[in-house]
C-alpha cells in the first residue's frame, strides 16, 4: 500500500477533443480577457478556459476592487486604454464604477477630501497626502455581466468549469491544453496557446524556462452596513483618536495598505484589501488552505474591534470573502527578455513596445517565452525579475499585456508566421487603431481614443 510522499502510476488513456480554435486562451481572469477580446477582434476563432464559474480573475473573483497604474505621472496622462478602459466604460454605464474625472486630478483639498477613500490616488508620489490621478473602483459582479456580455458580443467560445492540466507539445511547438472537468479529461486544441493562468501554468507544463517568485497573499473581504459619511467625518475632524483605532486595526488584521477600507460603487459597502500574510506560496496547497484559514480568523477577530470602536461602523457585517485567494506571484517566466526593476524605475523605452503601465513599458519580448513555440504568455507571471513583477503587476497593465498578445496571435496566424516572428510595427499600429496604446510614441498621446472619454465623463459615484 503506497504512503505519503510515495508515487504510484496513473493508467494511460485517450482523452476527448472537446474544441478547436485558431486561439485559445488559458485563464479568464483580466489579461485573458483582453487577450480573448484582442484576438477575436482580429478575426481569430477563439476559446476562452476558465477554472471558475465568472470571468474576471482576481478582479472580480478576488475582489480587486481598484484599477490602477494606469496613470503617467510624468506625461500626466491615461496610460493604458483600450479593453481596460472599455470594461469602465461599460461598469460606469450601469452605475458600477466611479471614478476622478480630468478636472479632479491634482492635489486639490476638496479633490484629496472627495477620492482618497475610493482609492484613486497616485500611491507612488512622494507627496503627502496622496494627489488624485485617473484609476477607477468598481464592482465585482459589474465586471463579471460585462466581461460575459463581450464574450457573447465577440463570438467567443466560452468554457467555464475546466481546470487547466497540463500542455501539448510536439516538437517544441504548443498544440492546445488538456483540462479536468465534471466529463473527464478533454483536449482543447489551437493554432496559438495564451498563458494567461497567472501562474505560468501552462508555460511551465510547455518546458518554458521560468523562476520562482513569492510575495504577500491576502483574502480580501467587504462589510456592508457602513455609514462612510461619518466614518470619513471622524477621520477629517478627529484624526488622533482615528489614528489609534485606526492602528490596534491594522494590528489585528495582521497587515493591510494605509487605507484598509475604501468605498464602492455599492452604498453602505466597503471593500478590505486585507489581511496581507507573507512568507506563503501560491503554488502550495498547504500555503493557500492556511491563507484561507488565517485571513478568516483574523477578519472576524478585526470586525468584532471595528463594529465597537469605529465611528461609521457600529452596524457593519461581513458581505463576503474573496471566493479567489489574492496571490501577488509565483512563477515568472523567463522570456526573450526578463524586465528588471531599474527598467521599471527609469522608464526604460523599447521599440518593440506593446503596453505600458504606470510609468513604465513592456516590450514584445516579455511575452515571448524561450524555446517554445506557438505560445504566448500575459499577466502577472510575465518575464520579469521577482523585484520588478512586484511594482508592474496591476491589473490594467496586465490587460494592456493580455490585449497585445491576443492582437499578435490573430496577426501571426494570418501571416502565417510563429508568433515570436510576429511584426511588431503592424501589431502597434493595430493595437492603438482599436483605442489602445503601446507605448511606442516618444510624448504624451495626441489624440483621446473614443474608448477614454470615460475620463471627462460625470458618473453619479
Amino acid at each position: 500500500m503506497s504512503r505519503i510522499g510515495d508515487w504510484i502510476q496513473e493508467p494511460a488513456h485517450d482523452v476527448r477533443v472537446a474544441a478547436e480554435a485558431d486561439v485559445v486562451v488559458v485563464g479568464g481572469g483580466p489579461a485573458g480577457l483582453a487577450a480573448a477580446y484582442g484576438a477575436a477582434r482580429n478575426g481569430a476563432r477563439v476559446t476562452l478556459l476558465e477554472r471558475y464559474n465568472h470571468l474576471g480573475g482576481l478582479a472580480s473573483g478576488g475582489m480587486v476592487l481598484v484599477l490602477d497604474d494606469m496613470w503617467d505621472s510624468h506625461l500626466r496622462e491615461i496610460s493604458v486604454r483600450g479593453t481596460c478602459m472599455e470594461m469602465i466604460d461599460r461598469m460606469a454605464a450601469l452605475g458600477l464604477a466611479a471614478f476622478p474625472k480630468s478636472h479632479e486630478w491634482g492635489s486639490a483639498p476638496a479633490s484629496i477630501d472627495k477620492w482618497l477613500r475610493w482609492g484613486t490616488f497616485d500611491f507612488h508620489s512622494k507627496e503627502k497626502p496622496h494627489p488624485i490621478c485617473f484609476a477607477a473602483a468598481f464592482d465585482p459582479d459589474a465586471w463579471k455581466r460585462v466581461s460575459m456580455e463581450k464574450v457573447k458580443e465577440l463570438g467567443i467560445e466560452l468554457r467555464l468549469h475546466s481546470w487547466f492540466s497540463r500542455t501539448l507539445v510536439e516538437d517544441g511547438k504548443v498544440k492546445g491544453v488538456i483540462c479536468d472537468t465534471k466529463q473527464g479529461r478533454e483536449a482543447i486544441l489551437g493554432g496559438v496557446v495564451i498563458d494567461t493562468t497567472g501562474d505560468l501554468d501552462v508555460a511551465a507544463s510547455a518546458g518554458a524556462p521560468h523562476v520562482g517568485g513569492s510575495y504577500i497573499m491576502t483574502t480580501v473581504f467587504r462589510l456592508g452596513g457602513v455609514d462612510t459619511d461619518e466614518a470619513e467625518r471622524f477621520e477629517r475632524e478627529e484624526p488622533a483618536a482615528f489614528e489609534e483605532i485606526d492602528r490596534e486595526i491594522k494590528r489585528l488584521l495582521g497587515g493591510s495598505w494605509a487605507q484598509w477600507w475604501l468605498k464602492t460603487p455599492l452604498p453602505g459597502v466597503v471593500w478590505c484589501n486585507c489581511p496581507h500574510m507573507p512568507g506563503l506560496d501560491g503554488l502550495k496547497v498547504d500555503d493557500l488552505t492556511r491563507a484561507e484559514v488565517n485571513g478568516r480568523k483574523a477578519i472576524h477577530e478585526a470586525v468584532s474591534v471595528i463594529r465597537a470602536r469605529l465611528p461609521g461602523f457600529r452596524n457593519c457585517f461581513v458581505v463576503d470573502l474573496a471566493p479567489q485567494t489574492g496571490v501577488r506571484q509565483t512563477r515568472l517566466l523567463e522570456g526573450e527578455y526578463v524586465m528588471t526593476k531599474d527598467d521599471v524605475m527609469h522608464r526604460a523605452r523599447f521599440a518593440d513596445s506593446i503596453a505600458r503601465g504606470r510609468d513604465y513599458y513592456y516590450p514584445y519580448r516579455t511575452l515571448v517565452p524561450r524555446s517554445v513555440d506557438n505560445l504566448l504568455v500575459a499577466g502577472r507571471h510575465y518575464s520579469a525579475t521577482s523585484a520588478a513583477q512586484k511594482i508592474s503587476r496591476e491589473i490594467p497593465p496586465c490587460m494592456a499585456m493580455g490585449e497585445a498578445a491576443g492582437v499578435a496571435a490573430a496577426l501571426a496566424l494570418d501571416a502565417g508566421v510563429a508568433v515570436r516572428d510576429v511584426d511588431v510595427a503592424a501589431l502597434q499600429r493595430t493595437l492603438r487603431a482599436q483605442g489602445a496604446d503601446p507605448g511606442d510614441q516618444g510624448g504624451p498621446n495626441a489624440d483621446v481614443p473614443p474608448l477614454a472619454l470615460a475620463a471627462q465623463r460625470e458618473v453619479t459615484a
